[in-house]
């Protein structure tokens, strides 16, 4: 694969193809920008100046070749969710445009911030579950938005009066409308049965709005559009209404944060077409600033766009000069066509927006619900509920929680079980040849030295398990944690140790430590369980060391009878010998 980090911005030894392809793409965004304007509830010619602007500087500061950038559905959808909160808020548009133009700044900037702290990597890390939940749920949203414009009648302003509103709003639907609707469903799924050449979606545009004007139908128009260059809306913000900080932040987070995810995806697909590799980080500092610029001047917040960008490819694009011809296009549509808008049916465009939230829907997500684990299963339908009916950062939210939740459980179960704990006397001794074939231990020694090996992560719930079987075994004074199968602890694991130790330091119990690698070993140093329950030469390299010393400790003690335990030469006034002793566990 090849990386776009030192390319040049322009390769002109493809203009051919990059002509082609960003035409193409171009005409394809031209009804959803269109279609997505409209339904955000700041007018058609709003998406047409996100797919321009946006289009044209992430491409340009972006972090791959050909993504074609414009507004897409999830983005929609948070968008006309928090534009409709706003105007409830203020009582008009005029009044909420500061708010909204605020929002989406902060959204951009909020990308921004992503791409400067080097978060575009850990896209991969959003389990499936929640990823499958949260498209599913925006993929109904924007279907059940637009079931009212296709049979003629106004959106609902929220999800719950979209359901529920059916009953009164059927003996209103316009059937003309649905009618219009219905044919360009027909088109948007028979066309690239028959042909690939020419987008559905243009094609079913271009008919809907035909059969509108000649048939004489009565259905809701796009209504006049805005011609010529937007305008700076710098002078909204003097009306930013701060009174609802949270609503502004949460607001700029679930869009910024979408954006990101939304982008990231589509850049993983256009990956494989092309096979490259695109530079995350730097990819979300151009949605950011594109989507600034899009927001500054009257236009939607967007992201990278898969159908765009991957018949942006297959049309021949192959450098960043496709994304500005695309970009252009859409110019010159505004600039020159701006007039015929104006008589694109709504019925039509919600149609496209039909097909689109069918396509977001995750159905290999859905098929899998019932067959795979009942907990990650049920994480999938508590997003999706959420996504539909709460909010989206609501619901993205928990759905991590319960994924991290569900993951440290099963984790834990793993290193339970394979939690080993077995006496010394079992331990097979294969030792180097300095040592002795047997232990020179005392036979009721040797049933109190137990040896406890593990392997994997650990966790708080550790603690109390491995204490639980401590309290199963006969009487133990000796335990030895051998941890070469810990390759890592983090501070959580480690308090989750303290725990153990404090137990057995309690009970009197030594604890000594074997095969410590260094990151565990530097992380009991952090948070001072060593030296301060585990003393240095308690610690050792391998477990015949740790045998060595055990050996080596009982020949060197006096011979009298009383100074063979632990407790008599506590006793003596010796101190007992593993007082200040904790051990590091994994």
């Amino acid at each position: 694969m090849t990386s776009p980090a030192h390319e040049s911005t322009f390769n002109f030894r493809n203009v051919k193809g990059d002509v082609l392809g960003g035409l193409t793409a171009g005409i394809v965004t031209l009804p959803l920008a269109l279609a997505f304007g409209l339904q955000s509830g700041l007018g058609a010619v709003s998406g047409l100046y996100c797919a321009i602007l946006l289009g044209a500087v992430a491409i340009l500061c972006g972090g791959t070749r050909t993504l074609i950038s414009t507004p897409t559905g999830p983005m929609t959808v948070v968008a006309a969710l928090t534009i409709a909160q706003a105007i409830a808020m203020a009582g008009s548009l005029e009044r909420a445009l500061g708010t909204i133009l605020g929002i989406f700044l902060l959204a951009g900037a909020v990308q921004i911030a992503f791409g400067l702290l080097k978060f575009g990597g850990n896209v991969k890390y959003i389990p499936y579950p929640v990823l499958s939940g949260f498209m599913t749920g925006i993929g109904i949203i924007l279907i059940l938005f637009q079931m009212y414009p296709l049979v003629g009648l106004p959106s609902p302003s929220n999800i719950i009066d979209g359901i529920t509103g059916w009953p009164q709003a059927f003996p209103s639907i316009n059937l003309q409308a649905f009618a219009l609707g219905a044919i360009t469903l027909l088109i948007l799924y028979m066309t690239p049965k028959i042909t690939t050449t020419v987008p559905a979606t243009l094609l079913a545009l271009l008919v809907g709005t035909f059969m509108s004007i000649t048939g004489g139908f009565s259905v809701p128009l796009i209504g006049e559009v805005t011609q010529g260059l937007p305008s700076l809306q710098l002078n909204a913000l003097w009306h930013l209404d701060v009174s609802q900080p949270w609503f502004i932040l949460s607001a700029a987070l679930t869009l910024g944060a979408l954006g990101c995810i939304d982008t990231l995806l589509t850049a993983v697909i256009v990956d494989k077409i092309t096979e490259t590799k695109h530079h995350s980080d730097r990819e979300l500092i151009g949605q950011g600033l594109g989507n600034m610029a899009s927001g500054l001047f009257g236009g939607l917040p967007g992201a990278g766009t898969t159908m765009s960008s991957i018949v942006n490819v297959k049309a021949g694009g192959r450098t960043r000069l496709a994304g500005v011809i695309s970009s252009l296009f859409l110019l010159a549509v505004l600039l020159g066509l701006g007039t015929y808008v104006q008589y694109v049916p709504i019925p039509v465009l919600a149609a496209i927006l039909i097909t689109v939230g069918l396509d977001i829907i995750d159905y290999k997500g859905l098929k899998e619900v019932m067959k795979v684990d009942r907990a990650e299963g049920a994480i999938l339908l508590i997003v999706l509920v959420m996504t539909v009916f709460v909010d989206l950062i609501t619901a993205v939210g928990i759905g991590m929680t319960l994924s991290v939740f569900i993951f440290m459980k099963k984790m834990g179960v793993i290193g339970e079980e394979k939690i080993a704990l077995f006496p010394l006397r079992s331990l097979k001794v294969r030792k180097p040849c300095d040592l002795k074939e047997e232990f020179i231990l005392p036979q009721d020694t040797l049933d109190h030295v137990y040896i406890k090996t593990f392997s994997g992560p650990v966790f708080f719930g550790f603690s109390q398990y491995l204490i639980d079987n401590l309290k199963q075994l006969p009487e133990v004074k000796i335990l030895v944690f051998e941890m070469n199968r810990v390759p890592y602890l983090d501070q959580s694991a480690a308090h989750a140790l303290e725990l153990v130790f404090e137990y057995m330091h309690k009970r009197g119990i030594q604890v000594l430590l074997a095969n410590v690698n260094s990151q565990p070993l530097a992380m009991l140093r952090a948070v001072d369980l060593v030296p301060r329950l585990i003393q240095e030469d308690h610690l050792f390299e391998d477990i015949f060391d740790c045998v060595r010393w055990l050996e080596e400790d009982f020949v060197n003690q006096p011979s009298s009878q009383d100074s063979h335990s632990l407790a008599s030469r506590s006793a003596k006034g010796q101190g007992h010998p593993y007082e200040n002793i904790k051990n590091v566990i994994n």
